[in-house]
């Protein structure tokens, strides 16, 4: 099992003010990082550098927006968002990261005040596939992730998020789990984990608040059980949210702080995993 912690806690990108950030991360113990990509501009190459001398490896995170919604109406862009997500599997080549994950299978926010129509499906699996075909160049793998009602309609439980990737049928197009999404719309966590099971290559360790795993609500022993019971042994990659960063607290509604630091959040959800894994791993 490798344990990560997201940077999204932080920054929205990677800057020279991260790396004490950084090194605390590696001294805690943490296995590795997840990189937001947002700015396809910066120079990854040179970063993967810096997170190979820290000992830190690395996944990645993005997203899309209602500009480059890869499930929208309008041809031009459906191919504008399959091309900024290809922009950022170059990213994820040059820095080192070998699974890309997030909702950037339609936009983030955006809402059509129903479900998936049978287009948006076919659109998606089309958009998704070429950026698979993408992926496979890059030696990174997707790892689709589905999102609460509240943020998405495309793809809303873990079940929604295998049956489209099966439809792809890509060998580097795979899923990713959400404790905090589950938390919101699976009906059972043990039913939703075996679910995807065959086809899951991440998990995000999220509260239900968002912040310190394990201090919250989330059914975390059934979470951890089902897991195990799936031989499950990728990445535990903490998920929380914070103040740091005014436009993420404002799209994931945080309004107040819920966590002494983001040291102390970092150190307390390590020793968490860890103690769950011990316990049945």
């Amino acid at each position: 099992m490798k344990f990560g912690m997201n940077l999204l806690l932080w920054t929205g990108e990677l800057h020279d003010g991260m790396l004490p950030v950084l090194e605390s991360i590696k001294r805690l113990g943490y296995d590795g990082v997840e990189l937001p990509i947002f700015n396809t501009e910066l120079d990854y190459a040179a970063w993967g550098k810096r997170l190979d001398s820290l000992g830190l490896l690395r996944t990645a995170v993005t997203v899309r927006g209602a500009d480059d919604n890869p499930i929208s109406s309008d041809p031009a862009i459906r191919a504008r968002g399959v091309e900024l997500t290809r922009k950022v599997l170059d990213c994820c080549e040059a820095v080192g990261a070998t699974t890309l994950v997030g909702p950037y299978h339609s936009a983030l926010g955006h809402f059509s005040g129903k479900g998936p129509t049978a287009d948006e499906w076919k659109w998606g699996i089309d958009s998704m596939r070429q950026v698979a075909e993408h992926a496979a160049k890059t030696h990174v793998m997707l790892g689709v992730e589905c999102l609460n009602r509240f943020e998405t309609y495309l793809l809303n439980t873990h079940a929604d998020s295998a049956r489209f990737v099966r439809e792809i049928g890509h060998p580097n197009c795979r899923m990713m789990y959400d404790t905090f999404h589950a938390n919101i719309e699976e009906k059972s966590i043990s039913r939703a984990i075996h679910s995807c099971a065959d086809v899951l290559c991440h998990v995000h360790i999220s509260e239900n608040d968002r912040s310190t795993p394990g201090q919250g609500n989330v059914r975390w022993c059934e979470n951890f059980d089902a897991l195990r019971q799936i031989n499950y042994d990728g990445w535990l990659m903490v998920e929380a949210f914070g103040l740091a960063l005014p436009e993420l607290a404002a799209a994931t509604k945080i309004w107040r702080k819920m966590f002494e630091s983001e040291e102390q959040l970092c150190r307390d959800a390590l020793a968490f995993m860890r103690a769950e894994v011990a316990k049945r791993w």
